[in-house]
């Protein structure tokens, strides 16, 4: 599970009295290299993370290859400036997450998520896969390989992308594009359902003179099922597992300037804490809180659903986020709180479905919202035929 992570989703108002400290931005603070976002990133270049004063407090890196995740050894340095890898070499078709927290000379925190992936050999393409390998999710996860070329033989690659499931059940793919490829049957899988997804892409054509890498094969397994009713009029959520009600918990769903979409949405990642930044998701500066807690993610988008410490009183009574769901919560993060709660209870792939919200339906890829879309409709898709 990741822990930390920068310029996430959205947030209600602050409560009366004003914004939140504004901290440094975090890539003054934190400097990391390859640059995020960075792309095809050759293996020469070395991989880098320094604070020009204070102290690195936590560096984790994650190594993303042929669908499996391994965390990067490194050590910090004995001045707390810097971190370096153990192996300077980059891995060849890889996507690295880094996630860092530091100190500054003042004494104030602040937390930096960034990516980037390395060079695939000329003529190659790879497909990122979610979820991870020998992961334990929820009932609602969709299977989604994100290649790193426009795939224009898109029937050849989904024939050679194999997902079975014991107990048997029948799975069909879906294209988004030219390089998104989801897998899902036709309603949520069965707890206990085992997963296996076969990569046969080596050698496969996917573009014109461009062919596949990977041959590779990874499991994982369905969990209990826990599917959460966010009912964004009446302010609450409820909580089910297994078909039997756990809680009705309060909630604060989007102000009617921003609400929330409606639909089912999937439950991506989970964040201990992250910064919430509206510049990063088409508003201006209404808000920068650095210390999110309990943070889920529900959309590409930036919807979340999260710990809200600031605006104590909506959760339960009005509607005041820029479209995320919030849940009663303490600074720092409460075990105790509605929001602590629903989170320790929780996996990637639990099901939060919105209703009664003045938003449109979540669009189908806008994150694994492929719930949305009539089961007619896609299977419908020729090219995944």
């Amino acid at each position: 599970m990741a822990w930390a992570a920068l310029l996430a989703g959205c947030s209600g108002p602050l409560a009366p009295g004003g914004e939140p400290g504004a901290p440094p931005a975090p890539e003054d603070v934190i400097r990391v290299t390859p640059a995020d976002g960075g792309r095809a990133v050759r293996p020469g270049r070395p991989l880098r993370i320094r604070v020009p004063g204070g102290r690195l407090e936590k560096v984790t890196v994650v190594k993303s290859q042929d669908a499996q995740d391994s965390a990067v050894p490194g050590r910090i340095s004995a001045d707390g400036l810097t971190w370096r890898p153990d192996e300077d070499r980059l891995a060849l078709a890889a996507r690295y997450t880094v996630d860092v927290v530091a100190v500054d000379p003042d004494g104030r925190r602040s937390a930096r998520h960034t990516t980037f992936t390395t060079l695939v050999p000329d003529q190659r393409f790879i497909g990122y896969v979610t979820p991870e390998n020998r992961a334990v999710v929820g009932t609602g996860m969709i299977v989604s390989l994100a290649f790193n070329r426009h795939i224009t033989d898109r029937a050849a690659v989904a024939r050679a992308v194999r997902v079975s499931a014991r107990p048997p059940v029948e799975i069909r793919p879906h294209w988004f594009g030219n390089d998104r490829l989801d897998f899902r049957p036709e309603q949520y899988w069965k707890p206990g359902t085992e997963v296996t997804v076969d990569l046969n892409l080596r050698d496969v054509q996917g573009a014109p003179g461009v062919y596949g890498l990977q041959d590779k094969t990874f499991a994982f397994t369905v969990g209990r099922s826990q599917v959460s009713l966010v009912d964004a009029a009446r302010h609450t959520m409820e909580v089910r597992r297994d078909g039997r009600l756990l809680a009705t918990v309060p909630v604060t769903a989007g102000a009617p300037r921003n609400p929330t979409y409606n639909g089912r949405m999937v439950v991506m990642d989970m964040l201990d804490v992250t910064r919430m930044n509206s510049r990063t998701v088409g508003f201006g500066g209404e808000y920068d809180i650095p210390d999110v807690p309990h943070a889920m993610k529900l959309t590409d988008s930036g919807t979340f659903l999260h710990g809200n410490y600031w605006s104590p009183t909506a959760p339960g009574h009005v509607n005041v986020s820029h479209g995320c769901v919030g849940l009663r919560d303490v600074k720092g993060g409460g075990s105790d709180t509605p929001a602590g709660w629903f989170f320790d209870r929780s996996l990637i792939g639990d099901v939060i479905e919105v209703v009664n919200s003045a938003e449109r339906t979540v669009a189908p890829d806008n994150g694994l919202g492929g719930w949305n879309m009539p089961w007619p409709q896609w299977t419908a898709d020729p090219s995944a035929k």
